[in-house]
C-alpha cells in the first residue's frame, strides 16, 4: 500500500461521508422518478423526499399500504412510512453490483394498495473512490535479453481499481532507474496502461538483475495508489519475438456448453530456433471470474471451460493472452468470448398487490391482483406473454413494463360461482417456449341480490273438518339462491282481503320452517276453504321479499245426523196422521218422508228402510226416494191404525241415522174413520142401559166433533204461519248440500204435493167431513198443505207409546 492511498484513508476516516453526495432528482418522461446517490452509504440514508416527489401524503402512507417493492434477491431501498423518505435498506457496493458499467442504476416500484397504483422509482448509483489500484502480484518479472535494443517496449501486469471514471487508474509512476522508462498508453476504451521501454542496453555481465518500483495512481479525491516490484532479470541473446496469428480472437459460444469443452487455440510463431522458438502462452490481464470459468494450456494455447456460463451472469469476456519465449519476447493478442443465450430461465411471476375476496357487484374493471413478470433470458427468450383462461371473468392488463393489473372483465354471480382460482401463465418466445403459472385464488362475497323463490307457484291443502286445534295442516318452502345471512328466509302470514275474522285467529306460521298451523278446528258446513297469502322474506339488506298463494280446502266428515223434515214432529206433542183409503191399490202413495244432511258428498247421500210395522209388508218404503207406498190390499184384520218406524240412515263411515213414525189411519172417509173407531171403542152394554150409552155416545161425538173443528182450524194457521216462515227464510239450508236423491226444492214440491183439501158441510142435521179422492201421484195440484192429527186418540184414550208417536231420533 502506498503513501498516498494511506493519507488518503486516513483523511476518509475523519471527513464523513455524505459530505461527498450530491442527491438529484429528476422527473422522466417515462413517467419514473430518478434519485441519484454515491456507493456505500450507511444503512437508512436519505434517498428522497419520494411522497413529497409523488405528491402523496405522509401521514396516510401506512393507512394507504404503500410499500417499495424491488425486483431482485437484495431489497435496496425502504420506505420511511412516518416520514415519506425513500432510504437504502442495505450498504450499496457499486463495483459488486454493476462492475465496470458505466452507468448503474437499481430499479424499485411504489405500491399503493388502496388504489392499486404504481410508481416507477429509478435510483442511480454514482461511484467513489473506495477502491485503491492493485495488481495482480506484488513482484512482477520481466526477462530482457541484453541483445535488446534501446526503444524495446516490454508490457507488464496492469494494475485493476474497480473505480470507473476519475476513480480509476489515471497514471503510472516508474522508481528512477537509468535503463528503463515508462510509457503511459490509452486503449480506445479508455483504460490506461503502461510499458515499460528499455532506454540504453543491457549488460548481464555488468547487472543481471534490475528492481523497479511501479505505482499505479487514480484520480479520485483522496487519491489512491498502488504498487508492485518490477524484477528484470537479463537474459543472454533472443532477438526474434513470438507472433500471434491475429491480433483479436473472436468466438461465440452457447451457454449451455459443458465444462471441459475447447473454446478456442491461440496460436503464436517464433522465428528463432531451439530453445528461443519454443512459446508459452498465458493470460495477461484477466477479470476476477476469468480464472474460475477458462483454463489456457501453457504450451498448446488451447482454452477450455472449466465453469458453467450464464448469460444472465456475464453475457461477454475479453481476456489478454501473451505469448513469450525463453528470451522474454512476447506478442499479445485479444480474446472475445461471446456468450450466446439460451432459453434456460422460465419467466417469473411475482404478485404485487393481491385482494382475497371481491364481492360478486363489483363493477368490471376492479383491479384484483397486481403483477410483476420477468424473464432473466435476452432477446426472445425474454419476451414474455401473460395469459389467463378465456372463459374466466377476468383480464390481464399491461400497465408499466413487466407489470400486469388482473382487473374484473364483466360483472360476477356469485350463485353462479362463488370461488375462482385464477391460472396466471407466463410464456416466453423461446425455442422450446418456457412457461410458469401460478394460480390465484379469488373467493365472491354475497351480495342480496335474489328474492326467495317458492318450490310451488301456489299450495294446495287438505284439512279434515274437526281437526285438533295446532294442527300441521301444511308447509310451505322457499329458497334463496344467496348466502349466509342474505340466503335466511323467515316466512309471514299476509291478511286477505274482505276476510270477516282476522287470519291470525285461523291459521299461523312458523316463521323458520314455513310449516302452516290449524289455530282452532275447521267445521266444513261453515267453512268450506280458507284462502290465503304467505310471504317469505330473506335476511338481506334491504330484504328481498316474494308471496304465494295458499288455498287450504275444508274435507267433509260424517259429523251431521239426517234431518227429517217431512213429517216433521208436531209441536203439541200429538201425531200427525195420514190417510190411505181402504180401497187403495198397491203401490199407492202414503206419504214420503223426506230428509237432508248438512254434509256432503257421500256422508250426505241417504237411503230409507222401514224399521217397525202394525202389520209387516202391507207398507214399503222407497230406498232412495223415502216414499212410503202400500205392498198390498187392505184386508178385513188389518187395523184401521198402523204405525210406521222408517229409519234413514247416510252413508257416513261410521253412517248415522235418525228414525220418525208415521200414523197411518186406514179409511175411506173420516166419518167412516170415526165411526169404525166408536164401534171399536164402544163396548156392546146391556140392553136396558142402551139409551143412557147412546145418549152418551152422541155427546162424546159432539165433543170430538167440536175438538176437530178447533184443531182443524188451529192446523190451517199454524200451516199457513210455516210457509210464511219457509218462505222467508228459504236461505236457512243455502248452505246445505243437496243429496244425490232428495233436495230443499223437492222438499218444498213434496209439501205442496201431498197437501190434502178438507171441506165442511152441514146437512140433514148432522155434520160431516168431505175428502175428496185426491190422485195420489207424485204431483198434486192442490196449493194448500193440511196435516190432520189424529183426534181420535183423544177421545178413546188410546194406550199409545211415545215411540208410536210423530218423532225423530237420532242414531
Amino acid at each position: 500500500m502506498g503513501a498516498a492511498d494511506a493519507h488518503g484513508r486516513r483523511r476518509c476516516e475523519w471527513r464523513p461521508l455524505f459530505c461527498f453526495i450530491l442527491v438529484a432528482v429528476c422527473q422522466e418522461t417515462s413517467g419514473q422518478t430518478r434519485y441519484f446517490i454515491p456507493e456505500e452509504m450507511e444503512k437508512g440514508s436519505f434517498v428522497g423526499d419520494i411522497a413529497q416527489d409523488l405528491g402523496l401524503d405522509a401521514e396516510q402512507l401506512s393507512e394507504r399500504g404503500v410499500r417499495i417493492v424491488s425486483g431482485g434477491r437484495t431489497q435496496y431501498f425502504a420506505l420511511n412510512a412516518e416520514s415519506g423518505h425513500l432510504i437504502t435498506a442495505e450498504r450499496i457496493d457499486r463495483e459488486r453490483i454493476c462492475g465496470r458499467a458505466g452507468k448503474c442504476l437499481l430499479s424499485c416500484e411504489l405500491i399503493v394498495e388502496d388504489t392499486m397504483k404504481l410508481y416507477g422509482v429509478e435510483v442511480e448509483i454514482t461511484d467513489i473512490n473506495d477502491n485503491a489500484p492493485s495488481f495482480p502480484a506484488e513482484e512482477l518479472h520481466l526477462k530482457i535479453s541484453e541483445t535488446a535494443a534501446p526503444g524495446s517496449r516490454f508490457s507488464v501486469h496492469q494494475a485493476e481499481d474497480p473505480d470507473v471514471g476519475l476513480n480509476s487508474i489515471q497514471s503510472y509512476q516508474l522508481s528512477s532507474d537509468g535503463h528503463f522508462s515508462l510509457d503511459l498508453q490509452t486503449r480506445s476504451d479508455g483504460v490506461k496502461y503502461a510499458e515499460v521501454i528499455l532506454e540504453k542496453s543491457l549488460d548481464r555481465e555488468e547487472q543481471a538483475v534490475h528492481t523497479l518500483i511501479l505505482t499505479a495512481t487514480d484520480g479520485g479525491d483522496p487519491v489512491r495508489s498502488g504498487t508492485a516490484q518490477i524484477r528484470v532479470t537479463v537474459l543472454d541473446a533472443n532477438d526474434n519475438a513470438p507472433v500471434f496469428s491475429q491480433p483479436v480472437y473472436t468466438v461465440s459460444v452457447w451457454e449451455n456448453v459443458p465444462a471441459g469443452s475447447t473454446i478456442l487455440t491461440v496460436k503464436a510463431t517464433d522465428l528463432d530456433e531451439g530453445v528461443n522458438k519454443e512459446v508459452t502462452y498465458s493470460f495477461l490481464k484477466i477479470t476476477d471470474k476469468t480464472p474460475q470459468m477458462f483454463h489456457l494450456d501453457a504450451k498448446t494455447g488451447e482454452i477450455t471451460l472449466v465453469g458453467n456460463l450464464d448469460f444472465e451472469e456475464s453475457a461477454l469476456y475479453e481476456i489478454e493472452v501473451q505469448a513469450h519465449d525463453v528470451g522474454g519476447l512476447f506478442d499479445k493478442s485479444k480474446v472475445v468470448i461471446e456468450v450466446t443465450d439460451v432459453n434456460d430461465n422460465a419467466p417469473e411471476i411475482a404478485v404485487r398487490s393481491l385482494v382475497s375476496a371481491i364481492p360478486e357487484d363489483a363493477p368490471p374493471g376492479t383491479v384484483v391482483a397486481l403483477l410483476n413478470v420477468q424473464d432473466p433470458d435476452s432477446g426472445e427468450n425474454g419476451e414474455v406473454t401473460c395469459s389467463i383462461p378465456s372463459s374466466l371473468p377476468f383480464q390481464l392488463r399491461r400497465s408499466l413494463d413487466k407489470y400486469y393489473s388482473l382487473v374484473t372483465e364483466r360483472a360476477l354471480d356469485r350463485e353462479q360461482v362463488a370461488a375462482y382460482n385464477i391460472t396466471v401463465t407466463a410464456t416466453d418466445s423461446g425455442t422450446p417456449p418456457l412457461a410458469t403459472a401460478i394460480t390465484i385464488p379469488l373467493r365472491v362475497l354475497d351480495t342480496n341480490d335474489n328474492a326467495p323463490l317458492f318450490g310451488q307457484a301456489s299450495y294446495t291443502a287438505y284439512v279434515p273438518e274437526n281437526n285438533p286445534s295446532g294442527a300441521s295442516v301444511c308447509s310451505v318452502r322457499a329458497t334463496d339462491r344467496d348466502w349466509g345471512e342474505n340466503a335466511r328466509v323467515t316466512y309471514s302470514l299476509l291478511e286477505g282481503e274482505g276476510r270477516e275474522a282476522p287470519l291470525s285467529s285461523a291459521v299461523s306460521i312458523n316463521s323458520e320452517t314455513g310449516a302452516v298451523y290449524a289455530l282452532r278446528s275447521f267445521d266444513y258446513e261453515q267453512l268450506r276453504e280458507l284462502r290465503f297469502r304467505v310471504q317469505a322474506r330473506d335476511g338481506g339488506s334491504p330484504p328481498l321479499r316474494s308471496n304465494v298463494s295458499v288455498r287450504l280446502l275444508v274435507l267433509d266428515q260424517n259429523d251431521n245426523s239426517p234431518h227429517i223434515l217431512h213429517p216433521a214432529s208436531p209441536s203439541d206433542g200429538s201425531t200427525g196422521v195420514e190417510l190411505a183409503p181402504r180401497s187403495s191399490e198397491p203401490g199407492y202413495l202414503v206419504t214420503k218422508v223426506v230428509a237432508v244432511d248438512a254434509d256432503s258428498g257421500q256422508n250426505a247421500w241417504l237411503s230409507y228402510q222401514l224399521l217397525k210395522a202394525t202389520e209387516p209388508g202391507l207398507f214399503s218404503v222407497g230406498v232412495h226416494s223415502g216414499e212410503v207406498r202400500t205392498a198390498r190390499y187392505f184386508v178385513d184384520r188389518d187395523g184401521l191404525k198402523q204405525s210406521l218406524v222408517v229409519l234413514v240412515k247416510d252413508n257416513g263411515q261410521p253412517p248415522l241415522s235418525a228414525t220418525v213414525t208415521v200414523t197411518v189411519a186406514v179409511a175411506d172417509s173420516i166419518p167412516e174413520l170415526l165411526s169404525d173407531l166408536s164401534s171399536l171403542s164402544a163396548p156392546a152394554q146391556p140392553q136396558s142401559g142402551l139409551t143412557l150409552y147412546l145418549v152418551i155416545a152422541v155427546a162424546s161425538v159432539s165433543c170430538v166433533f167440536l175438538t176437530f173443528v178447533i184443531a182443524l182450524v188451529a192446523l190451517r194457521l199454524r200451516r199457513w204461519r210455516e210457509s210464511q216462515l219457509l218462505d222467508s227464510s228459504s236461505g236457512t239450508f243455502s248452505g246445505v248440500p243437496v243429496s244425490h236423491f232428495v233436495g230443499i226444492d223437492g222438499v218444498r214440491a213434496f209439501l205442496h204435493s201431498y197437501s190434502q183439501e178438507a171441506s165442511l158441510t152441514a146437512g140433514s142435521g148432522k155434520s160431516q167431513f168431505n175428502f175428496p179422492q185426491s190422485n195420489y201421484a207424485n204431483t198434486l195440484t192442490s196449493e194448500q198443505t193440511c196435516e190432520v192429527k189424529d183426534p181420535f186418540l183423544m177421545a178413546e184414550e188410546l194406550n199409545v207409546s211415545n215411540a208410536d208417536q210423530s218423532s225423530v231420533q237420532v242414531s
